[in-house]
C-alpha cells in the first residue's frame, strides 16, 4: 500500500481497494483525514517531545476531555493497546498491594486477545500466540467465555480482578451478553475486585457509543483504549476511576513517549470528531444498514456462510471454509478484510465515516465473492 484517502486504499501497482479493514478497527476517520492531518502538521512545526516529566497543553486537554466525556477520573497515557492493557493489570496488583493485601492473580476468559507482551499473551493463553515464549507470566487463571459460574468458581483470596473484552476481536466478533457483563460487574462489586475491560479494538465509536460497555449500563474501574482514538498514529491510554488508581503513585508506573504532543494533537483530532452531535448515531445507523446486508448474504449463501455478528461498525461473518481464504480473495476483488484469530470469522472493521454507498459497494463485491465459490 502506498496512498491512502477517505475509505480507500491504493498499492503501488495502481489498484484501488475499498478498506472495511480500517488496520484492525485502526483508522476510525480513514485516511489522511484533513482534520487530523492539519493538527498533526501544526503540532510539528511546535513541539514534538519534551516527556511526560513536563506539563503541556494537549496532553492536558486530551486527559480533561476523556474525564469528562467517560467514567474516568484519571488517565495514562501510553503507546499502544498492549501497554494500556499492561497498564491495566499492573494497576489491579498495585491497588491490592497499597493495600496490604496483595491479591496479584486476574481471572480472564476465552477467546480472549490482549496484546502481545508477554503479560498480555499469558493472559491471552492462545497457543498462536504464546507458542516459543514459555515460561508465560504467572497469575492469570483463564474461563469460558460467557460462563459466570465459571467466573465465579475461579475467585480465590489471591484474585485481585476480572478482565475481558467486551467485544471480543480475534475472538471472533463475540459480543457480550448483557446479563453475563452486568453479573461480572457485580460479581467483582461483591468480592472487592477491580473490572478492567479491554476496548483496544472495540472502544472509541467503534459500536457507535464512545465505548462499548456504555451499551451494558455499567462501568469498569479501568478501560484500556488505544487503536481508533489515535487513528493510525501510536497512541493508547489507561482510563481509571480515582479509587482503582489509588495505589498508583510517583515512580511505580512510567513511560517515555507516552502521551507527547504529537500523539496528543492527533487525538484530540480525532476526538472533536467523535464527539460532534450526531456522529455517533450515524455509526449505529450505518452499522445496522451494513449488518442487515450482511445478514442477507448469510440467507442468500448457507453453503458458505453461517452468521453475521456484531455491534454498530464491528461486525463479522463466521463461515464454514477458511475464513482467512475468502479474506484473501475479498482483497483480490477490492474488499480489504480482517479475518479473526479464532471461530472462522471475516471482520467488518471499516473508518466510522463510510455512507450507504460504501455498504453497496462492499456488499456488491462480497456477493460476487459468494458467487465464485
Amino acid at each position: 500500500m502506498v496512498r491512502g484517502a477517505g475509505v480507500y486504499l491504493t498499492g503501488d501497482d495502481g489498484k484501488k481497494y475499498l478498506d472495511f479493514a480500517a488496520g484492525i478497527a485502526v483508522n476510525s476517520l480513514g485516511h489522511c483525514h484533513p482534520h487530523l492531518v492539519d493538527a498533526l502538521n501544526r503540532q510539528a512545526q511546535e513541539l514534538w517531545h519534551c516527556s511526560n516529566l513536563f506539563r503541556t497543553v494537549g496532553l492536558e486537554t486530551l486527559a480533561n476531555r476523556l474525564v469528562k466525556h467517560t467514567f474516568a477520573d484519571t488517565i495514562f497515557m501510553t503507546n499502544s493497546g498492549a501497554e494500556s492493557v499492561e497498564c491495566g493489570i499492573k494497576m489491579i496488583r498495585r491497588y491490592h498491594f497499597a493495600r496490604g493485601t496483595p491479591r496479584p492473580r486476574i481471572i480472564t476468559v476465552s477467546g480472549s486477545f490482549h496484546g502481545r507482551t508477554l503479560a498480555c499473551i499469558s493472559a491471552g493463553k492462545s497457543l498462536r500466540a504464546t507458542e516459543g515464549y514459555e515460561p508465560l507470566l504467572e497469575g492469570f487463571d483463564q474461563v469460558k467465555f460467557g460462563d459466570i459460574e465459571a467466573i465465579r468458581k475461579a475467585i480465590t483470596p489471591e484474585t485481585g480482578g476480572i478482565m475481558l473484552e467486551t467485544v471480543q476481536g480475534e475472538g471472533g466478533v463475540q459480543v457480550c451478553n448483557q446479563d453475563y457483563l452486568q453479573n461480572v460487574r457485580r460479581i467483582a462489586d461483591e468480592h472487592g475486585l477491580l473490572l478492567l475491560l479491554d476496548e483496544v479494538q472495540c472502544g472509541m465509536g467503534r459500536t457507535g457509543k464512545l465505548l462499548a460497555f456504555e451499551h451494558y449500563c455499567i462501568t469498569p474501574d479501568i478501560c484500556a483504549i488505544a487503536k481508533g482514538i489515535g487513528n493510525g498514529f501510536p497512541v493508547g491510554a489507561c482510563l481509571a476511576t480515582a479509587h482503582a488508581a489509588s495505589g498508583m503513585v510517583k515512580g511505580s508506573h512510567g513511560g517515555t513517549n507516552g502521551g507527547n504532543p504529537l500523539a496528543t494533537a492527533v487525538s484530540n483530532a480525532v476526538l472533536d470528531i467523535l464527539l460532534e452531535k450526531g456522529f455517533l448515531d450515524n455509526v449505529r445507523n450505518i452499522g445496522d444498514l451494513l449488518k442487515s446486508e450482511l445478514t442477507k448474504v448469510v440467507a442468500d449463501f448457507p453453503r458458505i456462510i453461517e452468521d453475521v455478528r456484531g455491534i454498530g461498525l464491528m461486525l463479522g461473518i463466521k463461515t464454514k471454509s477458511p475464513a482467512a481464504d475468502i479474506a484473501v480473495t475479498l482483497r483480490e476483488s477490492g474488499l480489504l478484510t480482517v479475518a479473526s484469530a479464532n471461530d472462522n470469522v471475516i471482520r467488518f472493521t471499516p473508518p466510522l465515516i463510510i455512507t450507504p454507498e460504501h455498504v453497496s459497494e462492499a456488499i456488491e463485491i462480497v456477493r460476487k465473492v459468494m458467487n465464485g465459490k
